[in-house]
């Protein structure tokens, strides 16, 4: 009887089996998405840059999935948080409701947030924002070239977000999901500074 060579270098069922259950059913992962997506997990990194070594962020600019526009510039004298995501993005929709909630605890002293929908369709974008309730408005990247003028700060991965000062400069930069309680006293102490 014949058997294919993978079985005859002693690969055990059980694997191949593993590995099939992860491709199918209610907790399988977006074979359509993830393959042309090459999902990065962050590298959990969170970095908080003290006012005199904060660098200048871009003028970042573009289409809002409202369909809109938008210029990072029209904000200065607001602290900006920017959140990098796609609806494909497991720990991005875990930390949705945290970020909400930050927008709404912040957005009367003087902090705005926008998304920053990547590698994705506006249509599974705008259903996300539906899904999860978002409010804030969000930018359309499907080809990240936002994140490639973040020289000084590269996202990196997804979900990463970045804090903007009021004098448009990075602040705070983390790589990687968030809690509120992780967010909010970052983004507070910096609408808090003095210009």
């Amino acid at each position: 009887m014949y058997a294919p060579s993978w079985l005859r270098r002693g690969v055990p069922l059980v694997a191949l089996a593993a590995l099939a259950a992860c491709s199918t059913g209610t907790d399988a992962v977006d074979q359509a998405s993830g393959t042309s997506q090459r999902f990065v997990a962050g590298s959990g990194s969170q970095e908080v840059y003290a006012v005199g070594e904060r660098k200048a962020a871009p003028n970042l600019s573009g289409k809002l999935l409202d369909g809109g526009s938008f210029e990072l510039e029209s904000t200065r004298g607001d602290v900006v948080v920017l959140n990098f995501w796609a609806s494909w993005c497991g720990p991005c929709r875990a930390e949705a409701d945290d970020l909400e909630r930050v927008h709404q605890a912040t957005k009367a002293s003087g902090v705005r947030f926008l998304g920053i929908n990547v590698k994705d369709t506006e249509s599974r974008a705008k259903g996300f924002d539906v899904k999860f309730n978002i409010t804030y408005p969000s930018l359309v990247d499907p080809s990240q070239r936002l994140a490639l003028q973040l020289k000084a700060a590269p996202p990196n991965a997804v979900p990463a977000t970045i804090v903007i000062d009021r004098d448009g400069r990075i602040a705070a930069v983390f790589r990687k999901a968030l809690l509120d309680t992780e967010l909010q006293p970052v983004v507070e102490k910096i609408a808090a500074e003095k210009r």
